[in-house]
């Protein structure tokens, strides 16, 4: 090899390859509950029983069972002062570490949008209120954005330094993006990227006043939807460089390789009419990748079933690609904010793994003025190589990642 064709390979961005990854969400607790949800087409939106909704147009969400979430107690050190997105996110880390005991991060990188807001409301209630203060320092204490992850790491004896992106529903996948250009770049082996939310009343009465849930099914792309419903959860991936990984014999799950991001600066909660943004982050992600339009195999949507939201996402995909497949899975488990970009990176994970197009359930009518090929209510089995995950926030935050599926 010649000197400059020496220095050029030298200079060529890293593969990045997800090594192992871990979820709790209403699909289920891990990869194979998920999986399991995703091919039966699973609805996971149950009635609201935490805190009361009769006040409320919208009285449903996809919620992580208690029982589960909480059987660790005893296990981990003061577990009963944790807050539930501290439990989530231990058992998701736990997964991954199952997976890959060698995986040893660098640095983690996690989105999430409201940490622990419901304990924070509490102690605001109580204080105001001059109600009963004796679990304030509980409340104080889980209430910073970044204790869940550092729970989750003391309990999985991980001691990484630690990034929270706070992006709104883009935070997830921007946390993946991130991480994804921290081992592109050479300048880490491995990190751990993910998000997580848990549901709070003050957020689900906030989404309800805006008129933005639904007290129906959510439909996503319907010509009929009218509305989103909230979700929780945690995911979490280990992102390796992927002559690394391969270099230690680590199995090789997928390959993350583009990531593309915009801002619509158009309204603080709804996305800019045209779907530019949308359109801006997607292109990017396909930039990034050196892929292009045809090459996408399945989209898994951002799709929250809110008017303007699917509209605008609708148009960006129509005028992209031609006939992609295209599901929004919050139709089966809700909108989990933070945690719903990292969540859905691993419904695209499965889709590569096996070969199937996750569905957009409540589907009956298709939207006027967009052309999408949307899989409707039932999984299908397909070719997939390649798949596109979006996430858009309010503040028109938008992001989008590609995976590929390697051959061994």
């Amino acid at each position: 090899m010649a000197q400059a064709d020496r220095r050029e390979s030298t200079n060529d961005p890293a593969r990045v390859a997800v090594t192992a990854a871990g979820v709790v969400s209403p699909l289920g607790f891990g990869l194979a509950e998920t999986l399991e949800s995703l091919r039966s087409a699973r609805d996971c939106v149950t009635p609201v029983m935490r805190f009361a909704v009769t006040q409320c147009r919208c009285k449903t969400a996809g919620q992580v069972s208690d029982w589960r979430l909480l059987a660790s107690y005893g296990q981990i050190p003061r577990s009963r002062r944790l807050h539930r997105a501290s439990h989530m996110m231990i058992q998701a880390l736990q997964e991954l570490v199952t997976q890959q005991p060698e995986f040893e991060p660098e640095l983690t990188v996690i989105g999430a949008t409201s940490g622990g807001m419901s304990y924070g409301e509490r102690y605001y209630r109580s204080l105001t209120g001059a109600g009963d203060l004796r679990h304030a320092p509980t409340w104080i204490a889980n209430y910073p954005a970044q204790k869940p992850v550092t729970d989750a790491q003391t309990a999985c004896g991980i001691s990484a330094p630690c990034y929270v992106i706070a992006n709104a529903c883009a935070s997830g996948t921007n946390a993946i993006g991130h991480a994804f250009e921290c081992v592109r770049s050479g300048r880490y082996q491995r990190v751990l990227a993910g998000g997580y939310d848990a549901l709070a009343e003050m957020v689900f009465l906030g989404f309800d006043s805006l008129q933005a849930s639904t007290p129906e099914k959510c439909r996503p792309f319907d010509r009929h939807r009218s509305g989103m419903v909230l979700g929780e959860g945690a995911a979490v991936l280990a992102l390796e460089n992927l002559d690394s990984a391969r270099a230690r014999g680590a199995s090789v799950l997928a390959e993350i390789i583009g990531y593309g991001i915009s801002t619509d600066n158009f309204h603080i909660t709804q996305p800019e009419p045209s779907g530019i943004g949308a359109r801006q982050a997607m292109e990017r992600a396909l930039e990034s990748a050196h892929v292009s339009a045809a090459d996408i195999d399945y989209i898994n949507a951002h799709g929250t079933a809110t008017v303007f939201n699917d509209a605008a996402e609708g148009k960006a995909i129509s005028a992209l690609f031609n006939g992609v497949p295209v599901s929004s899975t919050k139709s089966m488990m809700g909108h989990s904010l933070g945690a719903a970009g990292s969540i859905e990176a691993v419904v695209c994970l499965l889709a590569l793994q096996h070969q199937f197009l996750p569905a957009n359930i409540n589907f009956t009518t298709p939207d006027d003025g967009v052309d999408l090929n949307i899989v409707g209510n039932e999984p299908r089995s397909a070719v997939v190589d390649v798949a596109l995950s979006n996430s858009f926030g309010f503040g028109g935050t938008n992001a989008s990642v590609l995976m590929r599926k390697l051959e061994a």
